[in-house]
């Protein structure tokens, strides 16, 4: 699951809109691959399992379309979205972005936040590496993924953190056909481990250039380039 969707809601479930329920119910579900990529959403089973109108359900949807997780077609219903080989190359160029500017802001970060949050990383990059020992791809892109959202929220910009997890969301949907190799592993823990020296030091500029390059070369990785 993706780190974020972990947080605590102390919101009481009574007081949450029908349609954010709906929403996060069928958000649940494609990512964790009980929907997958090209399959119909029923919004009269989605209704009935929920026990709510349709009404909400199609509310839902629309905002699910809206962050391009499904997509609409006509007379024939919500689809979950296959992304193209194209959209996938788009949605990582704007990644890197998105991981640079993250980067850059967390190594200007006072030294104690700094090293509070070197600290997180090496936890996840520990976790990554006995993944890769034991072969288990999903647990280390779970953590690969902890290690990105850590520094995501560390830069403390809520809309960089909005749009990161509507880039991650989208890429979500092609992971089990591009999980990476044990070799590959290899390769993107040695740029890990780069990137946290890099923080250590308060290398912003350097911080900004191993993020981008990271999210690139893992791209490359991914789709065999």
């Amino acid at each position: 699951m993706l780190p974020w969707l972990s947080l605590t809601d102390e919101t009481d479930p009574a007081d949450t809109p029908l349609g954010k329920r709906v929403r996060d119910d069928v958000l649940a579900r494609i990512l964790a691959g009980d929907l997958k990529p090209g399959q119909r959403i029923n919004e009269p089973d989605v209704a009935a399992r929920l026990g709510v109108s349709r009404v909400p359900v199609r509310e839902a949807l629309r905002e699910l379309e809206s962050s391009g997780l499904v997509a609409s077609r006509k007379h024939s219903g919500v689809f979950v979205r296959e992304l193209s080989v194209r959209e996938v190359a788009d949605l990582y160029d704007l990644r890197a972005a998105l991981d640079a500017h993250a980067g850059q802001r967390a190594a200007r970060l006072p030294s104690p936040a700094r090293a509070g949050l070197c600290a997180v990383l090496d936890q996840h990059t520990a976790s990554m590496r006995a993944a890769a020992d034991r072969h288990d791809l999903h647990a280390y892109y779970a953590a690969n993924l902890d290690f990105h959202w850590a520094l995501v929220a560390a830069a403390g910009n809520q809309t960089l953190a909005r749009h990161y997890r509507d880039v991650v969301q989208q890429l979500h949907l092609s992971r089990l056909k591009n999980l990476s190799s044990t070799a590959n592993m290899q390769a993107s823990m040695a740029e890990h481990a780069q990137i946290v020296a890099a923080l250590a030091v308060a290398d912003a500029g350097r911080c900004a250039h191993l993020m981008a390059e990271h999210v690139t070369s893992s791209h490359a990785r991914l789709s065999g380039g």
